[in-house]
Formats: structure tokens, C-alpha cells, sequence
């Protein structure tokens, strides 16, 4: 293990100490590596489909949509016409960016390992507001076709429009749609409880049924039996790896591994570990640094899936989750008992060892958002010096798991640095150059990073101004659906 000496308060550094005989370290092998460095065991390579495929792969979609709408466009001059073939590319794009949106948080497994979840968020939330936006245009400019082809105004135009079945189904959906951009919306999610938000995006897939029904009626699908065929098999896709991977998959693996909660054990002040314990854990093929969306079958818990990392390798058909009571359901987590049924989705992210490009590392964690790096810090594999671990926490009550990272250190000669202070205060321990006199070589190095939402991207701008390339800061927010 390696120190360095700081000359600021805020920077306690871990002090130097012989590595301590075997019976020193706590015996429980969930808490504390048995071994330097203590390995998960390997799990089969998963398919992992990276995120600059997936990006072609839709971008081409979209191209061949609007190759269809090309090959059944009439040029015309007349003003009608114009807008009638402007709302048909629109509402093809639409139909086909609903199908994109339900395929990103259907959890296919190759997309989730490879792309990761934050990342796919990030897309679904941007591509949301893409489809509205044309879903918008082509409402517009179908009523507008409308109201010129009939020379009526806007308003009886709408009435007409309504009275046909299909359009009225889109109406319809477009509405359920729009209810879940509101309710998307920052400012409006933090006030509206996790199970009312998650039954209005579940009204996203009635939404895509109703537009599904109203293009199936369009000219541009319609007209030809191909086309027909076609845009039917990639909803039945889509609908399919829904219901397989968001259903299927995770009752099964409830059903083969029967998982229960086997101990919950405090760490400090409103965090405990809970340990699940199941039959054949290892052929879930868990990594460290990935996380599970958790059913806990009591009362007050069962409704709600919520994601937790791993904080440490899957040992002996054991997981361990590490919590933090932010919440009335992570308050109600420490109130487990053991033998609780718990459903286990997952596992999901890509914050693993896949995505290391150098053979050095550092972990940066604040707060409970050691509870992956724990994991990686343990089982990385890596010589004397080549993995770092930087804790940023308010104060040493608020640093999670200590005695085990403290003794992963020991075992790997690893270095351990946790950075003490407010994060309101005259000196920031993560600014480029703190982080470089922590870390002199750290362009030379990977980063592995998990925090708050505000520190984590305090730290990416700081380790980006260091000089840290973009494509080496990996880091993974799952806090969404």
C-alpha cells in the first residue's frame, strides 16, 4: 500500500502499516478478501454490442425509413400535397423512433454490457424529446394538408380528422406520450413518486399499440404488402425482448435460483450490506461493478424494483448490496428479515473490467458510490501501484465499507486515499491539480468513477482539464427506471 503526504487538512491519507498476519483479517469472506487479490470467479465472456454499432445501427434504420418515404413520395407543387408528404416522413420517423425508445430499456443483455445503462438513458431521454418533436410536426402538418385539400380552417379540420378511428387512437397515444415527457421532466420527476412515474411510462406501450394501429391505416404503410410485413416483424421484435428480457428472464431466475435474504449487517449510520444468498448465483454471470434492480417480496418493498450495485465478487451463491437509507424504500431495507423472497433482475451495467484500456487505474468514489468501485478495487487485476483509490466523503463517518477497503489495500499494495471535507468548502480535493499531486502519472491511467450525480461530473471536468482523455473516465449513473 502507498501514502503520500499532504500538507491540507481535508486530505487524510491512509497511514502506513505492516500488512497484518491472516488472523487479523476478519474471517467473514463477504466482508474482507481472504486472499490478495481475491478474483470473482471468471465468468463467461458476455456479448457486448459496443455503443458506436448501436448508434450506426439506428442512424441506418432511420436512413432506410426515409429511403421508404422517398420511394412513395410524389412531387407536386400544390401546397396540400407538400404538407401531406412532409407529415408522412414525419410520422414514419416517429413510429420508428417509439421502436428505438422501447428497444433501449428493453435490457437486452448484449446492449446493457456493452453500452450501459446510463448511457442508454441518456439516449432514451434525448430521443424522447426527438420523437415528440416529430410527432408534433406531423400532427401539424396533417391538419394543415387537411384543412387545404378541404378548404376548411384549422378547427373544423381537427373535427373531421378526429372522427376517423385511427387518428383518434394516435390522438390518443401522442397524449399518453407527451403525459410521460411531463412527468420525465427534472423539475416534475423529483415530485412525483417513483410508482407514479413508473405507471406513466409503462402507458408508453399502449401509446406505441394506438400509433402502431393508426400506421398500419397510413398510405405509406398501407400501400404495400412488404412494407406492411415489415413494420409489423420489427413491432413484434421490439414486443418480444420486452416481454422476454422484462418478464420472462427474471421470473425464471427467481424460479432457478431462489433467492433470500440471508443476513442484514450494519455498516454505519444509515447504511447496511444485505447479503442474498441463492442456488446456482454463479450462473448469473455477475461482474463486479454491475448492478441488479431488487424486488424485495415484503410489504412496503414488493412494488418497486430498485438498483443496487454489488458491492463485493459474487462468493459461495452470495450477493451483497450496500445501501445507503436516502428514502422511505432504502430506509425500509434495513428492516429485512432473513429469509425474504427477493427477485433479482440483472445483472446490468458496464462499469467492468472489459472496458480497461491501461494497466493502471484509478477508482474515484463519493459517498455510497464506493459500492462498485469496493468490488472492482478487490478484484482489478493489477501489481504494487497499479491500481489507486481516491474516497471522497463529508467526513470519516461517511465513509462506507472502511475496514474492508483498508484491508484490500493492505493485501494488493495497493494505494488508498480518502478526501475529507464539505463539499462547499475553500478547497476542493478533486480540482486538477489536487488530483494530480494525488496521482502524478493519472493521464497515464483509466478512471473508474461513481458519486452523486453533482460530484460525479465535478470530477469528469476536473479530470478532463487534468488532461484525462473523455474515452478513459468511465462512469455509470443508474439512478432511472
Amino acid at each position: 500500500m502507498t501514502t503520500e503526504a499532504s500538507h491540507h487538512p481535508l486530505y487524510v491519507p491512509l497511514p502506513s502499516q505492516p500488512a497484518p498476519a491472516p488472523a487479523a483479517v476478519p474471517p467473514t469472506s463477504a466482508r474482507v478478501p481472504a486472499s490478495a487479490p481475491a478474483r470473482a470467479p471468471a465468468p463467461v465472456p458476455a456479448l457486448r454490442l459496443a455503443p458506436d454499432r448501436l448508434r450506426t445501427g439506428i442512424v441506418a434504420g432511420a436512413g432506410a425509413v426515409a429511403l421508404l418515404w422517398g420511394l412513395q413520395a410524389r412531387p407536386s407543387a400544390r401546397l396540400d400535397a407538400f404538407f401531406a408528404t412532409g407529415a408522412h416522413l414525419t410520422g414514419l420517423l416517429a413510429g420508428y423512433g417509439v421502436l428505438v425508445l422501447l428497444l433501449l430499456m428493453a435490457r437486452v443483455p448484449a446492449v446493457e454490457h456493452g453500452v450501459g445503462a446510463d448511457r442508454l438513458a441518456r439516449w432514451h431521454s434525448r430521443g424522447g424529446r426527438y420523437v415528440l418533436g416529430l410527432i408534433g410536426a406531423h400532427a401539424v402538418l396533417a391538419l394543415c394538408g387537411y384543412a387545404v385539400h378541404t378548404h376548411t380552417d384549422l378547427v373544423t379540420a381537427t373535427g373531421d380528422l378526429l372522427s376517423y378511428g385511427a387518428i383518434a387512437a394516435a390522438t390518443a397515444g401522442t397524449a399518453l406520450l407527451v403525459a410521460v415527457g411531463v412527468t420525465s421532466a427534472r423539475a416534475v420527476r423529483r415530485r412525483v413518486r417513483h410508482e407514479t412515474w413508473r405507471a406513466v411510462h409503462l402507458s408508453a406501450l399502449l401509446a406505441a399499440a394506438l400509433g402502431f394501429v393508426h400506421q398500419l391505416a397510413g398510405p405509406d404503410v398501407a400501400g404495400s404488402l412488404l412494407v406492411v410485413w415489415l413494420w409489423s416483424m420489427a413491432h413484434a421484435t421490439v414486443g418480444v425482448l420486452l416481454v422476454w428480457y422484462r418478464i420472462v428472464v427474471p421470473v425464471r431466475a427467481a424460479l432457478r435460483h431462489e433467492l433470500r435474504v440471508a443476513e442484514v449487517r450494519d455498516e454505519g449510520p444509515g447504511v447496511v450490506s444485505v447479503l442474498v444468498q441463492g442456488r446456482g448465483v454463479a450462473r448469473l454471470r455477475a461482474e463486479p461493478g454491475q448492478f441488479f434492480r431488487w424486488r424485495f417480496l415484503r410489504r412496503g418493498l414488493w412494488a418497486t424494483a430498485l438498483p443496487f450495485s454489488l458491492s463485493a465478487p459474487v462468493r459461495d451463491d452470495t450477493l451483497r448490496i450496500t445501501v445507503k437509507a436516502l428514502g422511505d424504500h432504502t430506509r425500509r431495507i434495513r428492516r429485512l428479515r432473513p429469509g425474504t423472497r427477493v427477485l433479482a433482475s440483472g445483472p446490468f451495467g458496464a462499469l467492468t473490467a472489459h472496458r480497461r484500456t491501461r494497466r493502471k487505474v484509478l477508482l474515484l468514489a463519493g459517498g455510497v458510490g464506493i459500492t462498485p468501485l469496493r468490488a472492482l478495487f478487490e478484484t482489478l487485476p493489477g501489481g504494487p501501484g497499479d491500481i489507486t483509490l481516491l474516497y471522497r466523503a463529508s467526513d470519516a463517518g461517511g465513509l462506507v465499507l472502511r475496514e474492508e477497503l483498508e484491508a484490500i489495500a493492505r493485501e494488493r499494495q495497493a494505494a488508498l486515499h480518502y478526501l475529507l471535507g464539505p463539499s462547499d468548502g475553500s478547497f476542493d480535493p478533486l480540482a486538477p491539480l489536487a488530483l494530480r499531486e494525488l496521482v502524478p502519472d493519472l493521464t497515464a491511467h483509466d478512471v473508474y468513477l461513481c458519486g452523486p450525480p453533482a460530484m460525479a461530473r465535478a470530477a469528469t471536468d476536473s479530470l478532463s482539464r487534468a488532461g484525462v482523455p473523455a474515452s478513459r473516465i468511465h462512469s455509470e449513473d443508474f439512478d432511472h427506471g
